[in-house]
């Protein structure tokens, strides 16, 4: 096929589709953030913490590279939308990715002698990062579908030689991507993530380590945090798919805003509807497996995965 032959319209699916693939897999591995909050749930003795930590050393590296990737990817589709949210939202993501720089430091140090900082405060990091990391990610996330304040004018394109240079977009709020955590859908989708990883990081133990004290815990906590997964789950998708969203009249190619755009997305793509639907009750049959009396401990973290 030439190059020259493709549709920008296949371009336009073809990064969404690497992208979505990316951010899939950021989620999946973000069990280790999940797993890093139940260092003091799931572990009563400093051995145990030793065994759960040492389980989550081995892939953390997993998740930071994905999130590099994912953020690479962004910047080689839409360039223009990664500068300004990126460069304009600066807060929130500086935020995240000292998050993750806390979790790097907390699993090259922690178990160094002579350390100053002491074990507990190494634990405290990974805390952070388990906690803060997963739920600004996905209120981060969630702004794909809620919007973002900034502004765009390409027309200043043709102001190149102006004495403020070329500024195309521009952010708007002087808070640089806190507003983002105002906003309830955001908090829905952070609240989301967050308990999915938690529920992930459950799963992960049961499947990795072989401690029948730490697979009870595990279980029970899987438990209490699949409760609030399923309840904040469900409202953000009935915040998602009763809200308005752009559309594009194909007759005029007029810009609009369309009531309940993304229930009729589903219902316009029955195929990308069975996708989405296969993936939650993949899900919620991982989260009940290990109860069942022949389960295999790895199908459930894979299943869910």
């Amino acid at each position: 096929m030439n190059i020259l032959d493709i549709s920008y319209s296949f371009y336009q699916h073809y990064w969404w589709a690497l992208i979505a693939l990316l951010g899939a897999l950021l989620v999946f591995l973000l069990f280790v953030q999940g797993g890093q909050t139940f260092i003091y749930r799931l572990a009563k003795t400093e051995d145990e913490r030793n065994v759960l930590v040492n389980a989550l050393g081995r892939k953390w590296e997993l998740t930071f590279t994905t999130l590099v990737t994912f953020g690479g990817a962004f910047f080689a589709s839409f360039p223009l939308f990664y500068s300004t949210s990126f460069g304009g939202a600066y807060w929130v993501w500086i935020v995240i990715l000292f998050c993750f720089v806390l979790q790097a430091v907390a699993f090259e140090y922690r178990r160094k002698p002579n350390n100053f900082l002491k074990t507990g405060t190494y634990n405290a990091f990974l805390l952070i990062n388990g906690f803060g990391g997963t739920f600004l990610l996905g209120v981060a996330v969630s702004t794909l579908f809620t919007g973002a304040n900034f502004s765009m004018n390409k027309a200043n394109i043709a102001n190149i030689g102006g004495p403020e240079g070329v500024v195309i977009s521009q952010w708007q709020s002087a808070t640089h991507g806190l507003e983002a955590l105002l906003n309830v859908q955001n908090l829905l989708l952070g609240l989301t993530v967050f308990f999915l990883a938690r529920i992930l990081g459950c799963l992960f133990f049961i499947n990795a380590v072989n401690y029948n004290e730490i697979l009870q815990r595990a279980k029970k906590q899987l438990l209490f945090n699949a409760i609030p997964f399923v309840l904040v789950f469900i409202a953000f998708v009935f915040t998602l798919l009763t809200q308005e969203g752009f559309a594009v009249n194909p007759v005029t190619k007029e810009v609009f805003l369309q009531k309940y755009k993304y229930l009729s997305n589903f219902l316009e793509m029955p195929i990308v509807a069975a996708i989405f639907l296969t993936g939650v009750v993949a899900v919620l049959f991982g989260i009940i497996y290990p109860f069942l009396k022949k389960a295999k401990p790895s199908w459930s973290f894979w299943i869910s995965g």
